[in-house]
């Protein structure tokens, strides 16, 4: 056999054995008759360098030193899910679903892997990007780690699209973690310390040599793009499989939300047998339609959910109640508790929440306390052994004046939080506002920490925000720790921030609940700080993703002098408020148009036409309602929404009159 034909068999071969391993998990042959092959193919590749191939089971040893990690646009933004923990919020959340359509409906249920979000974008049937969640606008590009993963193919079979999206969960199974720390602990090491971290970190060493020897693994379990095999989410998956994709067996799919509770209650019970750790279940809308009418609100789908598990408890003892000051000034009572070791990690504080949450529980210093991890990241105390109570403890006294600045504390009526009012003055207040806005998500101003905004407070240089923008070298220079080459990174750190988008400015300037979405929708929406100053709440609240509780506060925020005369400060000083985001409209033939957009189309995507009714003008709306213009609609409209558009007097056009309209 020639060596073109050889090395095109033994790839084919590996393939297809590494198919049978790591995804079907039914291996044909033994590890050393697989190691011989890939040992002869490795040899071939060598004399031969012209018939060298990127996807070669031989390329999934890894061996490229990366410089680090470029960050990239997602196509389609990667949002995480609402999260829920009782089958009282899972009925809510069928009863909003149910207020959504008038479609009948299916769920789809899903593990929960308690790994790393990853999304895979594959083009002519090969892999050509892998990008983890970042922080869902775009992501770090791992590909080249990627690669070392075995479950994760790297050339397709069969007739997928041309291009599309995958995403799914990659994680250590707990086996993999037994077998890397026996390994550590015969070094000398400290062992990891859970899957889930070490898995993490292992997609973000810079060594793909060293990420090949990480038994990680992989489950895909949603599918984006255009001409996608199937309207059902669940179909689309099985035809994933069929491509070679690692797609998980445990799906389900169910009518009622009781059902959905039932498999909830199965895989409760069952998780621990897992050789992989869950945290929970996804619940998603069957119907890719459907999904797409129902939308997203700023952080999360409105089609989807996950249901979390109880969290791992432990129980310890509180030593001390203290308090911290947030940057809004809301007070957090903190427990700091005697050291305990809880899901891998040794934990000293934990949150309490509130005084409501103090009361409720009644927990006192001496107590012993009952913590979990809230969503398996932030520790929590959930309860108190009573039983084991001194005597003569003492309920606890919540404070009433700020532990930092002594301002009396103020409740408002339906808030569960108490305030420190003296945002002007009350130090945390000040250095938190400071910190939110040279974070890198915000300002991202280099030479410029915590430490060193604490010597411009406490120097007297800066307390407002806009004096960072008066300061000169001279100024900084003095200030103890602050070398010559410092205070000029600094200086010019301030400098190039001046070139920061409008959207990241707004996001700094820490308005309650404006958070970096919906930072990004407002200065997208709005164009300029002008704008949105003097919007009202009618105008606020028709934008799309901005509720009542966004639109109030930023309105009570514009509302005040101080902010106004800061955002005239900074402009001064050169900073961006207008949107420098190109405008892609193009006519306002559908201007103030409420357009539903339903069924499946023959010329253009869902996705497309809606940019399209964008660029014209018009809104795109999820439901049906008597303020509705028309309704878009294309093959297999649901006979519900078409009758409720016949009952309405809603007009309905196909893809040809719609074309016809903003052409």
């Amino acid at each position: 056999m020639k060596p073109l034909e050889r090395i095109a068999f033994l790839r084919k071969e590996l393939s297809k054995h590494n198919h049978a391993y790591y995804v079907n998990d039914a291996p044909v042959i033994s590890d050393f008759e697989f190691d011989q092959l890939l040992s002869e193919l490795q040899e071939l590749e060598i004399h031969h360098p012209d018939l060298f191939d990127k996807n070669s089971p031989t390329q999934r040893v890894g061996g490229e030193v990366l410089d680090g990690f470029t960050a990239v646009k997602h196509n389609y933004r990667m949002l995480s899910l609402g999260n829920t923990y009782s089958p009282k919020d899972l009925h809510d959340f069928d009863v909003r679903i149910n207020k959504l359509t008038d479609d009948n409906f299916e769920y789809v249920c899903e593990l929960k892997y308690d790994g790393i979000s990853i999304s895979l974008t594959y083009e002519n049937g090969e892999l050509i990007q892998a990008l983890t969640r970042g922080d869902g606008t775009q992501g770090d590009d791992v590909t080249a780690n990627v690669k070392t993963i075995k479950s994760i193919p790297l050339k397709l079979k069969g007739d997928y699209p041309e291009k599309f999206e995958i995403r799914g969960e990659i994680f250590l199974p707990i086996a993999g973690l037994v077998q890397m720390n026996e390994i550590r602990i015969e070094q000398g090491l400290e062992p990891y310390a859970n899957p889930r971290n070490t898995a993490s970190g292992s997609l973000k060493l810079l060594d793909t040599k060293e990420v090949a020897k990480r038994p990680l693994d992989c489950y895909l379990y949603y599918l984006l793009g255009n001409n996608l095999p199937s309207n059902t989410h669940f179909d689309n998956l099985q035809k994933a499989k069929e491509w070679g994709f690692k797609i998980p067996s445990e799906i389900e799919r169910h009518k009622t939300i009781n059902d959905v509770l039932i498999f909830i209650e199965k895989w409760d019970a069952k998780r621990h047998d897992l050789p992989y750790e869950i945290d929970g279940i996804v619940i998603k809308v069957n119907d890719i339609n459907l999904q797409e009418e129902m939308g997203f609100t700023a952080k999360s789908p409105r089609w989807a959910i996950s249901y979390k598990f109880k969290a791992e408890q432990v129980s310890t003892i509180l030593e001390e109640i203290t308090y911290q000051v947030g940057r809004t000034g809301a007070i957090t009572p903190v427990a700091n508790l005697l050291p305990v070791q809880l899901a891998g990690t040794t934990v000293k504080r934990a949150s309490l929440h509130n005084a409501d949450q103090i009361e409720k529980l009644d927990i006192r210093e001496g107590d012993k306390v009952f913590v979990e991890k809230g969503g398996e990241i932030i520790p929590k105390v959930v309860g108190v052994e009573l039983k084991a109570r001194d005597l003569f403890s003492q309920p606890t006294r919540y404070i009433t004046h700020c532990p930092s600045c002594s301002t009396e504390l103020v409740r408002k009526e339906g808030d569960v939080k108490h305030y420190c009012l003296n945002a002007e003055s009350c130090p945390p207040q000040i250095k938190g506002k400071f910190e939110h806005f040279i974070s890198r998500k915000a300002m991202n101003i280099d030479g410029l920490g915590g430490e060193t905004i604490d010597l411009l407070i406490q120097e007297g240089l800066i307390s407002e925000i806009s004096d960072l923008y008066l300061l000169e070298k001279e100024d900084v220079l003095p200030l103890e720790r602050i070398a010559e080459k410092s205070a000029e990174n600094l200086i010019l750190g301030l400098k190039a921030s001046k070139n920061i988008p409008f959207e990241r400015v707004l996001f700094g300037l820490g308005i309650r609940y404006v958070g970096e979405t919906v930072a990004k929708v407002l200065a997208k929406h709005f164009k300029t700080i002008d704008a949105i100053i003097t919007a009202d709440m009618e105008t606020m609240i028709a934008v799309d993703e901005i509720g009542d509780k966004i639109a109030e506060s930023v309105i009570l925020y514009f509302s005040q002098q101080k902010n106004i005369d800061l955002i005239t400060a900074l402009k001064n000083s050169g900073l961006q408020f207008v949107s420098k985001v190109e405008d892609t409209s193009k006519s306002e033939h559908l201007k103030g148009m409420r357009i539903v957009v339903s069924g499946v189309f023959n010329i253009f995507s869902r996705n497309e036409l809606k940019k399209m009714i964008e660029e014209h003008g018009g809104k795109n709306v999820g439901s049906i309602s008597k303020s509705t213009t028309f309704v878009l609609a294309g093959e297999n409209m649901g006979p519900s929404k078409k009758e409720k558009a016949e009952s309405l007097g809603v007009n309905i056009v196909n893809e040809d009159e719609f074309l016809a309209k903003i052409s």
